[in-house]
């Protein structure tokens, strides 16, 4: 596949991933865009979340690797432990500098430098958690001019980050659940 134009950005912490399943669920078969997701997740307890979703949704689930080109039609998934950064040419970069908002991987770093890249063909979702994390990279793809959607707080689970998103946002979509299950049905 070729080089990703657009690109879909999925952040979540505590409360998140049954939403995450189910917006990969309903993504078309074939698209152009590349789907990051980034739940917070500790190194130290090993997780088998990228093989049992490749399993569960039937298409590869891929751990995003340094210096990999960032491809259309891929999900990736940010590797615990590690800060996930996108380059200027279109990759993957990955650093253990020190954790951001109590996490590493942080929402807001790989928000940040995603939205400088891919500016206005950058779209960010915020889900569920228990910190801010995401809040201020929700505010810098806006600044770019990307596309912003926030969980409803009252669809997640614990509304911290989305209420922490809101309150710096300038102009996010505040989507329910099955809101974002139809925005996601219709990406391509």
């Amino acid at each position: 596949m070729a080089q990703a134009e657009d690109i879909i950005l999925i952040g979540g912490s505590a409360g998140s991933y049954g939403v995450i399943v189910n917006m990969l669920e309903s993504i078309p078969a074939k698209i152009s865009s590349a789907i990051i997701v980034i739940i917070h997740r500790n190194a130290k307890y090993p997780t088998q979340m990228e093989k049992s979703l490749t399993l569960k949704l039937k298409r590869p689930i891929l751990s995003a690797e340094d210096k990999v080109t960032i491809e259309g039609n891929n999900i990736y998934f940010a590797s615990p432990g590690y800060h996930l950064l996108v380059e200027p040419d279109h990759t993957f970069s990955l650093d253990i500098s020190d954790p951001v908002n109590f996490s590493r991987p942080s929402i807001d770093v790989l928000f940040e430098s995603a939205a400088e890249v891919y500016t206005t063909r950058c779209t960010a979702l915020l889900l569920s958690g228990a910190n801010n994390d995401g809040a201020y990279g929700i505010k810098r793809v806006e600044f770019f001019g990307g596309t912003s959607i926030i969980q409803d707080p009252n669809d997640a689970l614990i509304n911290t980050m989305p209420n922490s998103a809101i309150t710096t946002s300038s102009k996010a979509n505040v989507l329910k659940n099955k809101e974002i299950i139809n925005y996601f049905c219709s990406i391509k």
